[in-house]
């Protein structure tokens, strides 16, 4: 699934040259996950705005047309990605949603279809107000602190893996990020949330702060479907300490790296490096 880091790579990858375009035509294949909200006929003739990102979605505001104001929310679900460009081929079985603009066609490709595309009037009205409501603090909010972590994390009980990935507290370590952040900052996936010191929530910050940043780096994680809005895949994936890595020896202590699952998902750690 597309987390934050690959959310981000592709609205880089497009946000500056979709910018000022003028809506020409709207086309919507197979059904997402939530309908579109108003006829795409409505839309022609707005202007794109800047492309914004919260947690995971895209927020792609409009201007002009018959709408006046408002804009598109945009999730890439567990197997979609964006392209934008002229040098586009005919829509494909797995394209739901084109936006031709004067500037290029933005468009979603999405094998699974969990991804989707929704019209709201901003991104505090509406749908979108809706389902950014819930998120937590970005995780280069400078008002993120260790010690909030520590105080939202007080009394819960689910293991500090799960807690993460709720995406309440702090958005945007997702299964990998959140596997890489714990082996990091030393912490066992399976201690309780309401467990961790204050101490180790401030490691655990500055662990999900720059396993995110390098992963932007690199790009993202390409493991099957991502490639950002020019095609190009990510590399993080060629550089995780214990993602992926059951069985091989701990880059650090040399023990072989352990593998349970925990809410469905796989989780990779090292039992000697990350203490309870």
């Amino acid at each position: 699934m597309p987390e934050l880091p690959e959310v981000e790579v592709t609205r880089l990858s497009f946000a500056d040259r979709i910018e000022g375009a003028k809506v020409e035509f709207v086309a919507m294949g197979k059904p997402l996950r939530w309908p579109l909200g108003v006829s795409p006929d409505v839309l022609v003739g707005a202007r794109v705005g800047a492309v914004a990102r919260r947690g995971k979605y895209l927020w792609v505001p409009l201007t002009g047309g018959q709408q006046e104001q408002g804009g598109l929310l945009i999730h890439l679900g567990m197997s979609g990605s964006l392209s934008f460009g002229f040098d586009v081929n005919a829509p494909g079985v797995h394209d739901h949603f084109e936006l031709k603009t004067s500037q290029g066609v933005l468009r979603l490709t999405d094998p699974r279809r969990f991804g989707a595309v929704v019209w709201s009037p901003s991104m505090t009205e509406g749908v979108a107000a809706k389902l950014l409501s819930t998120l937590g603090h970005e995780p280069f909010d400078p008002s993120l602190t260790g010690a909030y972590l520590h105080e939202r994390f007080k009394g819960r009980t689910a293991p500090i893996k799960q807690a993460v990935l709720a995406g309440d507290v702090v958005v945007g370590a997702g299964n990998i990020y959140a596997c890489e952040a714990l082996f990091m900052a030393g912490i066992d996936p399976r201690v309780p949330a309401g467990k961790v010191s204050r101490p180790r929530c401030d490691k655990l910050l500055a662990a999900i702060q720059q396993v995110l940043a390098e992963a932007l780096r690199q790009g993202g994680t390409s493991l099957k479907d991502f490639k950002d809005a020019y095609g190009s895949q990510g590399h993080f994936q060629l550089s995780t300490q214990v993602y992926g890595r059951e069985g091989l020896p701990c880059r650090i202590c040399a023990t072989p790296v352990s593998r349970l699952v925990q809410g469905q998902r796989a989780t990779f750690f090292c039992r000697v490096c990350q203490k309870r």
